[in-house]
């Protein structure tokens, strides 16, 4: 849908402009955090429909589904998961493998989040990891913040080396028709050291000063995981049940499944089966229970800020911003690349960088008969996927990883703050991308 088929907002005016004022408000607020950032998400949706910008039905149609039917589904399966005692076993199992030192356990934690983002998507394994790292921090009386700060970082940077770790590499390999091992054969290199010197600039931001006392230490040094398992069978069954949706998401493709279908039905599995192993009495209470672990208010505003980001789009901002960009590069290949590169990182901190990259694609492929032919813009692919996944990284609104673990954190009595994490984060990723900026130079320029 174009710009002027947005044609019904108030008093004629322009929907670019009132779009992209709406856009503006609701992030000025969040980033306030004086309200609720669902509450303020869901407000800036009914504003994008009510002035007109967006009609009912287009407005639905800007809301992706897939990931909101993903979140919900690993919610569901990680609360059922978390009853059998799995999570504790695994916070004891890693404590046990650094020795109890804080410090190892941050670095252990932030390779294992990457690896698994790589290989499922990074909002999966966050899911997975966070409570593991709350349990964790717990039990050492150290801050949770730097852990989880660290393996926002680290999910989205492993994220970007594969075809399944990142949504905007999803739309990259389905529209252009590149395949898992293509991701990876130009991708993994660069990953691998940008998460070595992530690693190490948190290392020495926080991993160095973190301390717990000898008696923390020898608590965890004396504890034995298999003592954490409080339901054996529950324990079998989640294994299984998390062991099949993650071979799922892996075979994803050839089974022509989404994402959401996968993780919603393991869901329904898991719970079906946690169902059957007890009383009618316990099973309900499971149920609610279950349910009331889901991160509503993380859903509600990824429901609203898609409906938001879809008004701006659909107001003709974003196809704009791209058009420029692309002319701005006079026709050369390697500016093209940088630009691409860079402007993506930077809108991907501040938009969703899902309607980003549909935007991008189609204005890439049609600059290829002018370097001629498709076979000679692979590069501009590669920075498109580099800018969009890292540039996540640069805010709290940037990806989905960072919401979904600032809203467990936030339930956890772990504060997430926007400035916050910003002030930290931007540098980092303006560091990733500068990295990315030589290895395409090298590679391809």
């Amino acid at each position: 849908m174009t710009a002027h088929a947005a044609s019904h907002v108030y008093f004629g005016l322009n929907p670019m402009w009132v779009s992209t004022c709406i856009l503006a408000t609701t992030y000025a607020i969040i980033m306030s955090e004086q309200v609720n950032r669902a509450i303020v998400a869901l407000t800036g949706a009914g504003v994008m429909i009510i002035v007109g910008v967006l009609g009912q039905q287009e407005a639905i149609k800007g809301i992706d589904w897939n990931t909101l039917g993903l979140l919900s589904g690993m919610m569901i399966l990680v609360s059922v998961s978390r009853r059998s005692g799995m999570f504790e076993f695994v916070a004891v199992w890693s404590a046990r493998a650094a020795k109890a030192h804080p410090g190892g356990i941050m670095i252990l934690l932030q390779v294992a989040t990457a690896v698994l983002s790589a290989l499922l998507d990074n909002v999966t394994t966050v899911l997975l990891i966070v409570p593991v790292t709350i349990a964790i921090a717990n039990t050492l009386k150290v801050p949770p913040y730097p852990y989880l700060f660290a393996e926002i970082m680290a999910s989205n940077i492993g994220g970007t080396a594969t075809l399944i770790g990142d949504p905007p590499n999803i739309i990259i390999g389905s529209q252009v028709g590149l395949t898992f091992n293509e991701f990876v054969y130009h991708l993994a290199p660069v990953i691998v050291l940008i998460l070595a010197v992530q690693t190490v600039m948190i290392h020495v931001l926080w991993g160095k000063d973190l301390r717990a006392t000898e008696e923390a230490e020898a608590a965890i040094m004396g504890m034995h995981p298999a003592d954490s398992i409080k339901d054996w069978l529950l324990l079998k069954q989640s294994l299984a049940v998390l062991g099949v949706v993650m071979l799922g998401f892996v075979l994803a493709r050839q089974l022509h499944l989404e994402p959401a279908t996968i993780a919603l039905t393991g869901a329904a599995v898991l719970m079906l089966l946690d169902n059957w192993a007890h009383h009618s009495e316990k099973a309900s209470h499971n149920i609610h229970s279950t349910f009331g672990d889901v991160e509503w208010i993380t859903i509600f505003f990824f429901l609203g800020l898609f409906v938001v980001v879809h008004g701006v789009e659909v107001g003709g901002l974003l196809r704009l911003l791209a058009s420029k960009l692309v002319s701005a590069t006079g026709g050369s290949l390697p500016a093209t690349g940088y630009a691409v590169l860079w402007a993506s990182a930077f809108l991907s901190a501040i938009v969703d960088n899902i309607p980003f990259v549909a935007t991008m694609i189609p204005l890439i492929k049609n600059m290829a008969p002018a370097f001629g032919g498709p076979e000679h813009i692979m590069p501009l692919w590669w920075c498109l996927s580099l800018g969009a996944c890292l540039g996540g990284n640069g805010t709290l609104i940037g990806a989905s990883a960072n919401l979904t673990v600032a809203g467990i954190s936030e339930r956890n009595g772990v504060p997430f703050r926007f400035l916050t994490y910003t002030f930290y984060a931007a540098p980092m990723t303006v560091v990733s991308i500068a990295i990315c900026n030589v290895y395409v130079w090298w590679r391809y320029f």
